[in-house]
C-alpha cells in the first residue's frame, strides 16, 4: 500500500499547497452570501487561506535551553529536538504561535517527539523494515510535485522557516516505517467481519432517511494536553487561527486525537446520521450552517471544534434485488398463446427460488431468465412493483403480464437506500480504516504505557 502520510512530513505540503481550507469552504459557498451565524458558531475558515502559494516566514522566534528536556527508554529529546518539532508542527498547520498558544504548541510536539521516539525504537525490532535514504528523497519529490516546485525548492523553503534538513528527514523516516509497520502488522486483524460489514450497512440503511450533516472535527484530548482547561483554552486559540486562515485540514492533522486526523482527508468525519452523537454535539450541528466553524464544545474527556462542510435531509428510498424468468409474448398475442405460456409457469414455479431461477431458465425451452440487479422500486416496471414492495424474500411470484411477455419474478434482497448511499465495498474499507486507526492507538498507547518517560 501507498505511504500514509499522518504527520509532518505529508502535512508540510499543505504550506505551499493552495487552499486546503479553502478546498473545503469555497464549494460551498462561493456564489452565495454567508448566513449569519447563530450563536454557538464561532464563524467560517477564512475562505482566501491558501489562495495562492505561501511565501517563506522568518522562523518564529522563540527560546528554548539546548539541554536535555526528556528521556525516552534513555533516549534523550534536547531543546534542539522540541524546536524544532515546534517549527515543523508551526509550518505544517499554519497556526501562528503567539503568547498565549505557545505553551500547547510547545506540549503537542513534546508529544509527538515522545511519540516518535517510541516508534523509532519499535522499528528497530523489525530487521527487514530498513527505511533507505532513496526512500526519503521519493517522499520528498512526492511532496513537492504536490507543491508545484523542485524538491531541491521545497527543502529551501523548510529551511527559510528554519527547520533543519537532517531533522526533517529523520522525522520522515520514523514517519515512513510506521506506516509501514502498522497495516504489516494488523491488517489481518483490521479487517471487519462479515457479520460487522452486515450491521454496518443495516445500520446506513435504516438511518438513510434522517437528517444528516457532512462534518470536519478536531478533537483535543484532556489527558494529553493537561486537563480541561487546558484543552478548552488550545481549543479557543485553534479556532481563532483557522478563522485567521490556518487551513482547518492541516490544524486537524498536527493537533487533533480523533481517528479521523489520519484519514485521507485529515479531520473528516464524513456523514454522521442525526442521533448518534452526544447531545452537546447534536444541539451544535442544529444549529450551525454549511461553512460555520463551531466555538469549543466540551464533552466527557476533552473539547471539540466542529466545522459544518454540509447537511442534507434523509431521503430514504425502497431498493429491491430481482431475478426473473419470463416467455416473451407480443402484446397482440391470442388467449391461446398466453394460457400455454401461463401453464409452463405455473409449473416450473413450485421450487423456484433466487438460487435456482435462472439455471432451471437456461434449462426449459421457451423461458428466458435474467438477473435484473438492484433497482429503486419506483423505477420498476408499473407490474412490478406491487410485488417488489410486498413479496418476502426469496419467494416467487404468480405470472406478471407486461408488454414483453409473462414474467415470473423473484425477490432476492431488499433494503432502504439513501442519497449517495455506500455499498458494501465501500462500507468494508471504511470499518478496516477504522478498526486499523483503533488498533494504531492502542499498539502506541501501550507502547507509550511500558516506556520509561522522564522529564528533566
Amino acid at each position: 500500500m501507498g505511504l500514509m502520510r499522518y504527520s509532518t512530513g505529508a502535512a508540510l505540503a499543505a504550506v505551499l499547497l493552495a487552499g486546503s481550507a479553502q478546498g473545503q469552504t469555497q464549494g460551498q459557498t462561493q456564489g452565495r452570501t454567508a448566513p449569519a451565524p447563530q450563536a454557538p458558531a464561532a464563524g467560517a475558515p477564512n475562505p482566501a487561506a491558501g489562495d495562492g502559494p505561501a511565501a517563506a516566514r522568518p522562523a518564529p522566534q522563540f527560546e528554548l535551553a539546548d539541554g536535555i528536556v526528556a528521556t525516552v527508554n534513555d533516549k534523550i529529546i534536547t531543546g534542539f529536538d522540541l524546536r524544532q518539532q515546534m517549527l515543523m508542527l508551526i509550518a505544517s498547520s499554519q497556526v501562528q504561535p503567539t503568547e498565549q498558544n505557545l505553551p500547547a504548541i510547545q506540549q503537542a510536539a513534546l508529544n509527538r517527539l515522545i511519540e516518535e521516539r517510541l516508534k523509532a525504537q519499535e522499528i528497530t525490532k523489525f530487521e527487514t523494515l530498513k527505511i533507505t535514504d532513496q526512500e526519503i528523497d521519493e517522499e520528498i519529490a512526492q511532496m513537492a510535485r504536490q507543491a508545484g516546485v523542485t524538491p531541491a525548492a521545497y527543502m529551501e523553503f523548510l529551511q527559510q522557516g528554519g527547520i533543519q534538513p537532517n531533522a526533517f528527514r529523520e522525522s520522515l523516516r520514523t514517519e515512513i516505517g510506521w506506516s509501514q509497520l502498522v497495516p504489516g502488522r494488523f491488517n489481518s486483524r483490521a479487517r471487519p467481519s462479515t457479520l460487522q460489514v452486515d450491521q454496518e450497512v443495516r445500520r446506513l440503511n435504516e438511518a438513510a432517511a434522517q437528517p444528516q450533516y457532512l462534518i470536519g472535527e478536531i478533537y483535543i484530548e484532556a489527558a494529553r494536553v493537561g486537563g480541561q482547561d487546558a484543552a478548552m483554552n488550545g481549543a479557543r486559540q485553534l479556532v481563532q487561527q483557522i478563522i485567521q486562515g490556518a487551513p482547518f485540514q492541516a490544524v486537524a492533522q498536527q493537533f487533533s486525537a480523533a481517528p479521523s486526523a489520519s484519514a485521507r482527508v485529515p479531520g473528516d468525519a464524513g456523514w454522521v446520521v442525526k442521533g448518534t452523537v452526544q447531545p452537546a454535539l447534536q444541539t451544535i450541528f442544529d444549529q450551525l450552517q454549511p461553512g460555520q466553524l463551531s466555538n469549543p464544545v466540551p464533552v466527557d474527556g476533552g473539547v471539540y471544534i466542529i466545522y459544518m462542510r454540509d447537511k442534507r435531509d434523509g431521503a430514504a428510498t425502497s431498493l429491491v434485488s430481482l431475478k426473473q424468468m419470463m416467455v416473451e409474448l407480443p402484446e397482440a398475442a391470442s388467449e391461446a398463446d398466453l394460457a400455454a405460456a401461463t401453464r409452463t409457469l405455473e409449473g416450473l414455479r413450485q421450487g423456484l427460488n433466487c438460487d435456482n431461477i435462472l439455471s432451471q431458465s437456461r434449462a426449459t425451452q421457451g423461458v428466458i431468465g435474467a438477473d435484473l440487479g438492484e433497482s429503486d422500486v419506483a423505477d420498476l416496471a408499473p407490474q412490478f412493483q406491487q410485488f417488489a414492495r410486498t413479496g418476502e424474500i426469496g419467494s416467487v411470484s404468480t405470472p406478471i403480464r407486461t408488454p414483453l411477455g409473462l414474467h415470473l419474478v423473484a425477490v432476492c434482497g431488499r433494503r432502504v437506500g439513501g442519497p449517495e448511499a455506500p455499498n458494501r465495498q465501500q462500507v468494508e474499507g471504511r470499518l478496516r480504516a477504522q478498526n486499523l486507526a483503533v488498533l494504531e492507538r492502542r499498539y502506541l498507547r501501550d507502547l507509550r504505557n511500558d516506556a520509561l518517560i522522564e522529564f528533566k
